[in-house]
């Protein structure tokens, strides 16, 4: 019996031994490159991290969603997000009805889908200037979609990822996005109660 438990308590310490050496390793290897990482880092892979797990699904936990206020018509939510959008300085290039295109490849009704672009210039060409890969970020989108119950949500990509995900950004080039970041926010959160 005592050899039995001598052996359990042995497992167990070695098995502790070897995490600490594990953990140890890891620390050494991965602490540096970690050095460099924004401080907010693991706030933003923690909160992508739980929607991931909540939902089992990549895309729900990459995006923000909005619902909108029930008797807002999509025209009166377009207009909305162009006039905040002018509000916060941030400029209104376009949209895509991919509803319409649905349409016309099929034939047949679809629901409302639209991609609506924005975008601030100069703070574009700053991302640009530290790296090209950014562009896939460029310009932020907005889709207005109509759910199959048939109400209206806001959807757009979680920018806190770009921000905080990796190694800090400039510092002018954080603030900036960051304004931008929440600028978007602002335009999904009014727009989905009409305010202009």
């Amino acid at each position: 019996m005592k050899i039995g438990i001598n052996l359990i308590r042995n497992l167990l310490a070695a098995i502790g031994l070897l995490a600490l050496v594990a953990l140890l390793v890891g620390a050494i290897m991965i602490g540096p490159r970690l050095a460099g990482f924004d401080p907010g880092f693991v706030d933003a892979y923690a909160e992508f991290a739980d929607k991931l797990l909540s939902s089992g699904d990549p895309g729900v936990a990459m995006m923000w969603e909005v619902p909108v206020q029930e008797g807002l018509t999509v025209d009166e939510v377009i207009e909305s997000m162009r006039s905040l959008a002018t509000t916060h300085n941030l400029l209104y290039v376009g949209e895509s009805p991919f509803y319409r295109q649905i349409e016309a490849i099929t034939g047949e009704d679809y629901r409302y889908v639209n991609f609506l672009s924005f975008c601030d210039a100069r703070v574009g060409r700053m991302m640009l200037e530290y790296r090209d890969h950014y562009s896939g970020f460029m310009p932020c989108r907005i889709a207005l979609v109509e759910d199959r119950a048939g109400h209206l949500r806001l959807y757009s990509m979680n920018l806190d990822l770009m921000i905080h995900g990796g190694k800090r950004l400039p510092p002018d080039l954080k603030a900036e996005a960051t304004r931008v970041r929440d600028t978007i926010l602002k335009i999904m959160e009014g727009a989905a109660v009409g305010e202009f």
